[in-house]
């Protein structure tokens, strides 16, 4: 995979629950409202997204023709192989069996062994489930 794999699109294209780079985070688009073009210009889009993996709240206003990029996010299955530190746990891809240790989700702890989906963009890595 490239660094950072993404598309583009134009921002009044965005719809709730949808994905969008901002600042270079991928992140959950909450929120969509496009003004009306007036006298003096084009359509303004107001795009309110929540970081995926940091939880910051981002508010973009720009016109509605200019683009912007959806991050494609890479979904593996891994394994859980321990947990070295407190909130951390060491996990294994299953296609490139490949080791990397990332941060335990808060609402569901995982055991040792089990295998889980993880979502990868660049740097940015998540346990995202259960398989």
């Amino acid at each position: 995979m490239a660094d950072m794999e993404k598309r583009p699109i134009e921002i009044k294209s965005l719809k709730e629950g949808g994905f969008v780079l901002f600042d270079e985070v991928p992140c959950v688009v909450t929120d969509v409202a496009i003004s009306k073009s007036g006298k003096h210009g084009a359509a303004k889009a107001r795009v309110t997204a929540v970081g995926m993996f940091d939880g910051i709240k981002r508010v973009v206003l720009k016109p509605g023709s200019s683009t912007v990029y959806v991050p494609i996010i890479e979904k593996r299955n891994a394994q859980v192989l321990s947990k070295p530190a407190p909130g951390r746990v060491q996990v294994m891809d299953l296609q490139d069996f490949s080791t990397f240790e990332i941060a335990e989700p808060k609402d569901s702890p995982v055991t040792e062994g089990e295998e889980v989906v993880v979502w990868r963009f660049g740097t940015y890595t998540m346990i995202k489930g259960r398989k």
